[in-house]
């Protein structure tokens, strides 16, 4: 996986995640948030299903923000799948009733904080570097 790409770890549950350097920012798995948040057998139609509700309730924003990257699946291939960034995530936790929701918002707000001290940190910067190849 390229230094850009990588996948972060919640309650030893993998979280896709990409770093965008234009933006200074994090983008995460919709469907891999949604897979630890509800512990559904089948996220993906789970995150259909959202959409579709968000939408019909008004909020084609937070949904419209959720772009398409190719990131590395389970089964090894590259796929299309719905990034968010730390924003966009949060908005969608909001949407899943989950008793995970408070502690994996914690998790998000700490792993999106630690890339933000890295690039501003050229040491910090050096290590995720070393850390990722």
């Amino acid at each position: 996986m390229s230094d850009k790409k990588q996948v972060a770890l919640f309650e030893g549950k993998k979280i896709r995640r990409f770093w965008d350097e234009q933006n200074e920012k994090w983008f995460f798995s919709v469907v891999d948030v949604v897979s630890v948040l509800t512990e559904s057998q089948n996220p993906a139609v789970y995150w259909r299903v959202l959409k579709k509700r968000l939408m019909d309730e008004g909020a084609n924003e937070t949904v419209t923000k959720c772009n398409g990257l190719k990131m590395r699946a389970a089964d090894g291939k590259m796929r299309v799948t719905n990034m968010a960034d730390t924003e966009t995530m949060f908005r969608l936790i909001q949407s899943i009733p989950s008793p995970k929701a408070e502690p994996f918002k914690l998790w998000l707000a700490r792993v999106s904080y630690e890339r933000v001290e890295e690039a501003s940190d050229p040491e910090l910067a050096i290590q995720w570097a070393i850390r990722t190849k």
